[in-house]
């Protein structure tokens, strides 16, 4: 460690590259915290776990017993062991006795992205509601079609605020804080949204998966999806274009020229050449045609006549990286895939996973230094690289399944929750003094040894 701070302070090491190297330390030795503890309020399976994106301070969470709780993540209220266990309890909490509380189990719940005043809540009991964290008073509520599966807001929005809501219904609702009302619907499944995800490079782009299998790119100002993924679509089967005629081509055909010697069968060579070069020709002005056709289709129809599927099941998680060019999915199908953005392929990145749940979606989360997924597979959290796709870490501490995976990037802190009622905390394995300390002693062993 010692090391390291003298390289940064003769300018050996740059300031950006000592703070990733010391980051990746950290999140690479996580493990289960034994000096910072959460108390849970829930009495049903935690669904939904978020730390604000202002502060990064409050940790908000929605359970299956239809309650809500925030947790102030860095300000502990009270002390156990001596002052060596800091126990979280909850700032405050919404649960069903509450006079706009949700009658049934909230399946997401997430925050303002520009200020904490104000935080969301989906339920089965088919409503989404809108809450002033000060005064713990539902504001706004909207009245879904069916279950609310998941919500999400642009983290970068300048211009509007709208909720994506994806429940059971097959059209994707936005609903509009300011108006109070729905803004319009995305129509193009052909079952029920379990996962959306708004892209993190633009505020008008919209990611949902459905119970279909499929995954849908959305583009809010203009009427359907401009993308479906396809998972036969590869990166691997992008080839250049093959050329008319090359250079060695034409030495081919001149040695041939001068091996036979006979003008008669030098005359039918061209001729069969031309009559292939005709025949594709046809060919390809017939696929012009059809392009052409295809591109005078109404963009609203392009989502009925796509049939490309994702995974073989049911999407049950999203996640747009931070620099907006991958898209990270989890199936019903235990599969877990690395999308191109831009090119809208699979990566082919084959992802060392188990089991993951069925019935109900799961959260995923990642961090940038290091490049590493967190991904809730049953009883166990496992952590892989994104580029390799090993497991790099298995953190096992639930007894029942995991459904939620939220990492604090300010903290390298990870928070899971699950159908066991807790929420745990996943801290590094060492402090900097014990890793300065275990330094010192190094340098002296080195210094004496001679």
């Amino acid at each position: 460690m010692w090391k390291a701070i003298k390289d940064r302070e003769t300018g050996r090491i740059r300031s950006n590259s000592f703070a990733n190297r010391f980051k990746s330390r950290r999140i690479l030795s996580l493990q289960l915290s034994n000096r910072k503890d959460f108390v849970s309020p829930h009495r049903g399976s935690v669904n939904s776990l978020q730390v604000d994106l202002t502060e990064g301070r409050y940790l908000l969470s929605g359970a299956a017993d239809g309650s809500a709780a925030v947790f102030d993540v860095q300000r502990a209220t009270d002390y156990e062991a001596s002052g060596l266990i800091a126990k979280h309890k909850c700032i405050f909490t919404v649960d069903k006795q509450h006079d706009n509380g949700h009658k049934f189990a909230i399946s997401s719940a997430i925050w303002y992205p520009i200020d904490t005043g104000l935080f969301i809540t989906g339920s089965y009991d088919h409503y989404l509601k809108v809450w002033d964290t000060n005064t713990a008073q539902a504001v706004v509520d909207f009245k879904m079609p069916g279950k609310v599966y998941r919500t999400a807001m642009s983290s970068m929005a300048m211009s509007h605020t709208l909720i994506a809501a994806g429940t059971e219904d097959v059209q994707v609702r936005l609903c509009d804080i300011a108006s109070g009302a729905f803004s319009h619907t995305l129509s193009g499944h052909r079952d029920g949204v379990m996962s959306v995800e708004w892209s993190t490079s633009s505020e008008w782009v919209l990611y949902t998966g459905g119970c279909d299998g499929a995954i849908r790119f959305w583009d809010i100002r203009r009427a359907g999806c401009f993308r479906v993924l396809d998972q036969s679509q590869t990166q691997l089967g992008i080839r250049p274009p093959i050329l008319k005629r090359t250079a060695v081509s034409s030495k081919f055909y001149s040695a041939a020229k001068s091996s036979l010697g006979g003008q008669n069968r030098l005359k039918t060579l061209p001729s069969k050449h031309t009559g292939s070069q005709s025949v594709k020709g046809s060919s390809s002005a017939k696929a012009s045609t059809e392009k052409s056709r295809q591109k005078r289709i109404h963009p609203g129809m392009l989502s009925t006549l796509d049939r490309a599927t994702a995974h073989y099941g049911v999407v049950t998680g999203l996640k747009a990286t931070n620099d907006g060019m991958y898209l990270l999915s989890a199936g019903s199908d235990s599969r877990i895939r690395l999308w191109d953005i831009e090119s809208g392929r699979n990566t082919l990145v084959n992802f060392e996973t188990g089991r993951i749940q069925t019935n109900k979606a799961i959260q995923l989360d990642t961090s940038d230094d290091p490049a590493l997924v967190f991904v809730p597979c049953m009883k166990t959290v496992k952590t892989f690289g994104m580029w390799s796709g090993r497991t790099t870490l298995m953190l096992r501490g639930h007894y029942e399944s995991v459904n939620t995976c939220c990492f604090n990037s300010s903290d390298q802190e990870l928070y899971t929750s699950g159908a066991d009622r807790q929420i745990l905390v996943w801290s590094p394995g060492g402090s900097v003094e014990d890793e300065m300390v275990q330094d010192e002693v190094a340098e002296d062993k080195d210094n004496w040894s001679d």
